[in-house]
């Protein structure tokens, strides 16, 4: 598609190719960003699960953390899973030490607060703005969002915790919708990035 919007990936560390596959899916031009100057030829960006200090070390030592938060606080529409809902969060209730986030969304997060690896699990999640049946959410040493600020929409809670958001161009699942083959979670970001671009091309 000519008009398809370009989406990078983070690709310092994660599950990069699993987003790469579901945004070409949802109609994306998909490509891993690495980066500092392959930011400014992108519409938006998703953040991969992984582990999230590691993530943020590896932003810092690639140059890209900051240009990123740059970025993301001029309005670059944002997706992160897991680990990258950890990096959007304005605050960590326990951060480890020298994690740093880009920020970007106005919540709290807890790491690690569905359990360990061995307590990882699926379950159905609905999601305001995905239709049709709840979508499938694979929770792996998943974070939960404490609180949010006025600014910020819950879009789904699993027993009682948050564990999907949006602010703005910024949207955070704890969950990863790109291990199940249910594309409908990033067809939402890609529809928020294009709506994004829409002004510019007016």
């Amino acid at each position: 598609m000519t008009d398809a919007p370009v989406i990078g990936v983070l690709a310092l560390q994660g599950d990069v190719r699993e987003h790469l596959i579901a945004l070409a899916a949802a109609d994306a031009v998909a490509r891993p960003v690495r980066r500092p100057e392959e930011l400014a030829d992108i519409d938006g960006l998703v953040i991969p699960g992984g582990e999230s200090t590691t993530i943020s070390k590896l932003a810092v030592l690639f140059g890209v953390l900051e240009p990123l938060r740059e970025r993301v606080r001029a309005g670059l529409p944002v997706y992160g899973t897991c680990a990258g809902l950890i990096l959007l969060a304005d605050k960590i209730l326990d951060p480890r030490s020298g994690q740093e986030t880009i920020g970007g969304i106005d919540m709290i997060v807890r790491r690690n607060a569905f359990g360990r690896q061995n307590e990882s699990f699926e379950a159905a999640v609905d999601i305001k703005g995905v239709d049709g049946d709840p979508v499938e959410g694979v929770f792996i040493r998943a974070p939960w969002v404490e609180s949010v600020g006025a600014r910020t929409e819950v879009l789904a809670e699993h027993e009682g915790h948050i564990v999907a958001v949006r602010q703005g161009n910024a949207l955070a699942t704890s969950f990863h919708p790109e291990l199940t083959g249910d594309h409908r979670v990033h067809s939402l970001f890609v529809d928020m990035v294009r709506a994004n671009r829409a002004p510019e091309s007016l």
